[in-house]
């Protein structure tokens, strides 16, 4: 009882001072109502578990238990996930899929492969904008080939375009790497940005960043059903938005054996600094296009039902590449490296220690020629294996 009357306390007094708010400020009055009601129910449930200690879980009758096994470790990784939702917005089921009836808008012959500019339906009522490159050895019948799912960083003026065609960004060209490596490789059009404006609200989202995934999910079902791909078995490869975006999709399909992060996070704790102006609605992680539930979280950051220490344990025993750059002013080396200590323990439990690996090249938020040839390594060694 005490307890419970610790955490109420504070959560009802931010509550209060949310609807005051909101209702102050009528034309912002709806998403702090949102955010209210995140508050409260954040109440009913048991307080989060230890970030930095993934091998802990809660029974059913709410306690705190060590994981000793494989099993124990599910227990944990699915609070995970319902803290993933939580904030999100649920994972979309059966409910959304829906025929792909890719549609190929441009096709251009690129020498030594093919890429195709294309959409497909990802849901009743929504398509999803992507590239598709495809090695011109894989259209002729002869083999299957591997495939990568390709998630590009924040640019909202040539979006996707920025990872498949050369001249847009200085090292950014992974799509179109890859594919001239022998990889079939999928760019999907991230939420919001560039010319790919779908409306989250009308689709039934909370945030971009589940509309995101789910789009990464229903392309992940459009390779699989490519006569000239290696069905079920795939990476995926994106730095910056396309690091986290990674890191998120792999969470929840684990048809992704491979994950390569670029600059792609750090723990929200230690986001900016942990400047609080960054948490306010519209800002940072809290956009409509990534996650703007947040935004309820401002000023008890570790509340946060989630965080990058369990999303790369949640990855265990994939193969996972993180490059976490010294000169990095977006997202912190130190950080990334507590991260992989907390998940390192769930690799091991795992007897798969050797498969996350963190590097720290001395560069600004940049994804260098060296580290992109060691992540293709990685990749190749999933996916080729010799």
């Amino acid at each position: 009882m005490t307890v419970e009357v610790a955490w109420a306390a504070p959560l009802a007094h931010r509550l209060s001072g949310l609807l005051a708010y909101a209702f102050k400020h009528l034309t912002l009055a709806l998403p702090f109502i949102m955010l209210a009601s995140l508050v409260a129910a954040d109440s009913a449930t048991p307080p989060r578990l230890d970030r930095e200690d993934l091998l802990a879980f809660h029974g059913s009758d709410d306690a705190v238990h060590p994981v000793k096994t494989r099993e124990d470790w599910q227990k944990r990784r699915a609070e995970i996930l319902r803290g993933m939702q939580s904030v999100m917005g649920a994972l979309p089921g059966p409910e959304k899929r829906c025929a792909l009836a890719m549609q190929i808008e441009e096709e251009v012959d690129a020498g030594d492969h093919i890429r195709r500019k294309i959409t497909y339906a990802a849901e009743p009522g929504g398509r999803t904008h992507a590239f598709l490159l495809i090695p011109k050895a894989a259209l002729a019948g002869k083999e299957k080939f591997p495939a990568v799912l390709c998630l590009h960083g924040t640019d909202n003026v040539v979006g996707n375009r920025s990872i498949v065609e050369e001249g847009h960004r200085t090292n950014r060209g992974y799509a179109l790497e890859l594919a001239k490596r022998g990889y079939v490789t999928l760019a999907p059009a991230y939420v919001q940005l560039a010319d790919y404006q779908p409306d989250l609200k009308a689709l039934g989202y909370a945030s971009g960043t589940m509309k995101a995934i789910w789009d990464n999910i229903r392309g992940l079902d459009l390779l699989d059903s490519l006569p000239f791909v290696k069905a079920g078995a795939y990476a995926t490869i994106g730095h910056s938005l396309g690091g986290h975006n990674s890191v998120y999709t792999a969470v929840f399909d684990e048809r992704i054996k491979a994950v390569v992060s670029s600059c792609g996070f750090d723990s929200y704790l230690d986001y900016m600094g942990g400047n609080p102006a960054v948490w306010d609605y519209g800002k940072g992680w809290c956009q409509d296009r990534y996650m703007p539930r947040l935004a309820a979280y401002k000023g008890r950051l570790a509340d946060i039902p989630f965080d990058f220490h369990e999303l790369i344990g949640a990855l265990a025993p994939r193969r996972v590449f993180i490059s976490a750059p010294l000169g990095d002013s977006n997202f912190k080396w130190q950080s990334v490296d507590k991260i992989e200590k907390a998940a390192l323990p769930v690799f091991k439990l795992h007897n798969a220690s050797e498969n996350l690996r963190v590097v720290h090249p001395e560069c600004p938020h940049d994804f260098p020629p060296e580290i992109r040839e060691q992540a293709y390594a990685w990749i190749d060694s999933v996916l080729k294996p010799r």
